[in-house]
């Protein structure tokens, strides 16, 4: 067992018998799941809309090559630099050179996943470079030095009286203070960092080809500052997140606030094409995408993996996932957690490393029920485990378990020997993770082949009838 794989399984049963950490997120998710069905009224067909918004993102990843090079065409004629990066490094080197040139001290960070994948905020930190979180979700986590528990709400796991109780250890709160209270409080100390940041860091929701510009939806207004009041603004995305046209925002935007908030529309939804230009009167001097391949383009040479990257990073199948919903996010210690992250991690980084979480799974398909552009998830999770085999990575106990299934199968009395308590012996060992907090399995002595054979022969004898 590989070391990730067994800080997944102490995690996750730690976290499975913490009543009060299930009782928080069910708590969240619950109300998440009544207001979603609100969001999605604005559809007259969501079926068809999630339906052309899959298409829409097949036409973009198929042809990924050209649409990027549209986008890089079109946002450099405003005036905006793009740097490609293969990896990790190359961005938070790319990224670091930036804020040297410019003296950065401060940077202020909206909320984006991506730059969570690069452990940006670490690695500016070595370099004497302080990064502030400006979403509040992500602001509290950073202050209890805590990665992202959820894509979309960071700090889903965290009831109000574990915040107040963080912001009175960390800013001297009251740690009676409403939420209302802590809001402001976190709203004032961030302000500060606004204004004394040099450099504004951003993800970006969609990359739009057709205008090179970048789509940024919030409900907090940060991102918008964050990439408009510091001189210079960096945006980090994933290669896949490019759209082919503008007009295509007019499907996405809604499908992604309705599947991750329950909002008809998020609060901002910005369009940044570029830095200030001479008629206008504020904005950045200079702006930079990083575009960030980091192991997508492997899952776009593999054919059947290829359908994860029309991901909208919605979190909907995480609300979903009953597994998440008892382990929680961060016993996946991976950027991207719940079933999406399960099907893209082993792409991502290592798939003998972290194949585990493919088998993570209950195989429900509720994934791919709620997944706002019909990606198929848990038919995803499948095809990992099975280029995990075919790959050699499967354990040598499943391979021997498995061998000897297939003897057994194909001889009905082998299948008939082992009956009764060798089977059950077997089977307990083979399923030694399921009875440590179950009942043993047991078999009866005599298969139903052999209480058939048995029956059929005694009526044989006596003449009667099988019915």
């Amino acid at each position: 067992m590989s070391h990730t794989a067994y800080t997944f399984q102490k995690k996750s049963r730690e976290k499975a018998f913490d009543r009060e950490h299930r009782k928080v997120i069910n708590f969240n998710i619950a109300r998440y799941n009544a207001a979603v069905p609100g969001g999605q009224q604005q559809f007259a067909n969501l079926n068809l809309a999630r339906e052309r918004a899959k298409n829409l993102k097949w036409k973009a990843i198929e042809v990924l090559d050209q649409t990027l090079e549209n986008f890089e065409a079109n946002i450099s004629k405003r005036g905006a630099k793009v740097i490609w990066c293969t990896d990790a490094r190359q961005a938070n080197e790319a990224i670091l050179e930036i804020c040297r040139q410019k003296n950065c001290k401060t940077v202020v960070k909206s909320k984006s996943m991506v730059t969570e994948e690069l452990h940006l905020n670490d690695h500016l930190a070595k370099h004497h470079i302080e990064s502030v979180e400006t979403d509040l979700g992500e602001y509290i986590q950073q202050l209890d030095g805590e990665p992202p528990y959820h894509i979309v709400t960071p700090a889903m796991h965290k009831s109000r009286q574990d915040i107040a109780r963080l912001f009175a250890e960390k800013l001297g709160t009251d740690p009676n203070d409403s939420a209302e209270q802590l809001t402001l409080t976190a709203r004032a100390k961030l302000r500060e960092k606004y204004m004394q940041a040099e450099v504004g860091i951003t993800g970006a929701n969609f990359l739009i080809a057709d205008i090179g510009g970048i789509a940024i939806t919030e409900n907090e207004g940060n991102a918008r500052l964050s990439c408009s009041m510091p001189r210079t603004h960096i945006v980090v995305a994933g290669i896949e997140k490019v759209i082919p046209s503008m007009t295509d925002l007019a499907l996405f935007w809604p499908l992604l606030s309705s599947f991750g908030t329950g909002q008809r529309i998020t609060s901002y939804s910005t369009i940044v094409t570029g830095p200030r230009q001479e008629h206008e009167v504020d904005g950045p001097d200079e702006m930079y995408v990083i575009l960030l391949d980091n192991g997508r383009t492997r899952m776009l040479a593999n054919e059947k993996a290829r359908e994860a990257l029309y991901c909208i990073r919605c979190g909907a199948c995480l609300n979903a996932c009953p597994v998440y919903k008892n382990i929680g996010g961060h016993s996946y210690s991976t950027t991207y957690s719940g079933p999406i992250g399960s099907v893209i991690t082993p792409h991502l980084k290592n798939m003998k490393e972290w194949k585990h979480l493919s088998h993570a799974s209950s195989l429900c398909g509720n994934c791919t029920e709620v997944c706002a552009v019909k990606i198929n998830l848990h038919e995803l999770l499948l095809e990992n485990r099975y280029e995990a085999v075919q790959d050699g990575y499967a354990p040598v106990v499943e391979k021997f378990s498995w061998k000897l299934w297939k003897a057994a199968m194909l001889k009905r009395g082998r299948m008939d020997l082992v009956n009764g308590n060798i089977k059950s012996t077997f089977m307990n060992l083979v399923a030694g993770a399921w009875t440590k907090n179950h009942s043993k399995l047991y078999f009866p002595k005599k298969s139903f082949n052999e209480q058939w054979q048995e029956r059929r022969n005694k009526q044989q004898q006596t003449g009667s009838s099988l019915k």
